[in-house]
């Protein structure tokens, strides 16, 4: 919006596709999971404006995104990717890696199903 007027926060999380829907927005502002230039709020129907900063806490990680724009609409992802500038620190290699080694100790789980062998063994283990 150019001519310096804002945009509701559920509104804009909804257009920059940072949630799936704008009732998702709503409950995830209302929720307390959204700052505003590190202001936190629970009204959905705030305005943000090109140059606020957004703290957005979102299935258990912070995303921290700067507005470049004000969208007009839910487009493709290209469009979406053009509002904001994500400032959020990389993640780290420890969160990253999936094939790190599992805590000693815990149980892992097989690579592959049992064999109707290893199952008879098992049930016999189980019920005697």
């Amino acid at each position: 919006m150019a001519d310096g007027t804002g945009q509701r926060i559920d509104k804009w999380l909804f257009f920059a596709r940072v949630v799936k829907s704008r009732s998702l927005a709503q409950k995830l502002v209302q929720s307390g999971g959204v700052r505003i230039n590190r202001d936190k709020t629970t009204n959905a129907a705030r305005l943000v404006r090109a140059d606020d900063t957004l703290t957005v806490s979102i299935h258990d990680t912070v995303r921290i995104l700067k507005i470049r724009d004000c969208g007009t609409r839910r487009g493709p992802a290209s469009e979406a990717a053009e509002l904001y500038e994500d400032l959020s620190p990389p993640p780290d290699e420890t969160t990253k890696r999936k094939d790190a080694e599992p805590p000693k100790g815990g149980y892992t789980p097989p690579k592959r199903p049992p064999n109707k062998k290893e199952r008879r063994a098992h049930e016999r283990l189980r019920w005697g």
